[in-house]
């Protein structure tokens, strides 16, 4: 049997590749080795020319927490086999929790009121120009899909089942080199009851697999109410998310820095600066963006907050001068930027 030239360049460079791709992820995807454990295999298959035939290259339901890294791990994975993060399909399902809105992805057929203005969401174009050269596979994202009306998950049905949307205008998409990706807070308050006990006497703390094995069975019992046995049959992996423990957030929060630091020379290039925040004011920093509740979520809105506003107000200023080091000292209320003295203007 021939195989096509792509698919004989994929198997052979298949096990470097998986290998690569595995690193990149838990590299940028911190606390969550489950999550890459259970996607980098999927891949493998589509790189091997082994994924089923009518079929998406994979379908993951991401449950967990707020904060824990969901979309990050799409966006991260987007990042790894294409070179940017933005190169996905992201349906927003926020936006249809009306039923009469889910019409959106499709388009209104030819005749009805409408048709020509309201262009379908979901095509095949779209849903190409999310590949790239290095890679042939299309990520296709709907997040939060809880929130959607349940005429959404009616018409994903035949997506992840035969890899196939029949839109309005009688065209269709064809989903079977797509990983797609469904994300949900499903379950969050019940796994937040887990991690902190009510009233009453305190119980003792639980060994991690046992803890995860809690959270689990909260989180798989939540999505079994919400969505119909068929719907979950479709998906191929259910990925529970943990809740990130402190040397985690920390690992998070270097990561940013080293991109506020790129950002810096990125758009500075001749004027740009070293940026230098000792570990008290990381510490703050983790307390005032981090929570148990929200995990790492308010962790970009704190850092722009408190450092690159300010870095922007010196810049503006011309108060830093370039190839210096400021320094974010924390002096135990507010967040203080220290350029050198010598370098006021």
């Amino acid at each position: 049997m021939k195989v096509s030239t792509t698919v004989s360049k994929l198997r052979r460079t298949s096990p470097e590749a998986a290998s690569s791709l595995e690193g990149q992820l838990n590299a940028r995807l911190i606390g969550q080795t489950q999550a890459t454990r259970a996607i980098v295999p999927y891949v493998q298959m589509f790189q091997a020319g082994l994924s089923l035939e009518g079929r998406p290259a994979g379908v993951f339901l991401l449950l967990g927490p707020t904060g824990t890294g969901k979309t990050r791990t799409v966006e991260t994975l987007a990042a790894a086999l294409h070179g940017s993060e933005r190169n996905l399909v992201k349906i927003d399902c926020g936006e249809f929790q009306m039923e009469h809105e889910v019409a959106k992805l499709i388009g209104a057929p030819p005749g009805y009121l409408g048709h020509r203005e309201t262009p379908p969401m979901l095509t095949q174009a779209k849903l190409s120009a999310a590949a790239s050269e290095k890679c042939p596979l299309s990520i296709l994202l709907f997040d939060e899909i809880e929130k959607a009306a349940a005429s959404m998950t009616r018409l994903l049905l035949g997506v992840l089942d035969k890899a196939s949307l029949r839109l309005g205008d009688n065209t269709t998409v064809n989903f079977d080199r797509t990983l797609i990706f469904l994300t949900s807070n499903l379950g969050a308050q019940g796994m937040a009851n887990e991690l902190r006990p009510g009233l009453g006497f305190e119980r003792p703390v639980a060994p991690v697999e046992e803890r995860r094995a809690r959270l689990e069975t909260v989180a798989t019992s939540a999505m079994k109410r919400k969505f119909t046995p068929e719907f979950v049959n479709r998906i191929d992996k259910v990925i529970t998310y943990q809740p990130l423990d402190r040397p985690a957030l920390e690992r998070i929060l270097g990561l940013e820095l080293d991109e506020i630091q790129r950002h810096i020379d990125r758009r500075l290039t001749a004027r740009a600066f070293q940026l230098e925040v000792p570990l008290r004011a990381r510490r703050a920093l983790l307390d005032q963006g981090t929570s148990a509740e929200y995990g790492a979520r308010e962790l970009k809105r704190t850092l722009q907050r408190s450092i690159l506003q300010p870095l922007a107000a010196l810049v503006a200023d011309n108060r830093i001068a370039p190839g210096s080091t400021v320094r974010v000292e924390f002096d135990g209320q507010d967040f203080v930027l220290d350029p050198p003295s010598s370098q006021a203007a």
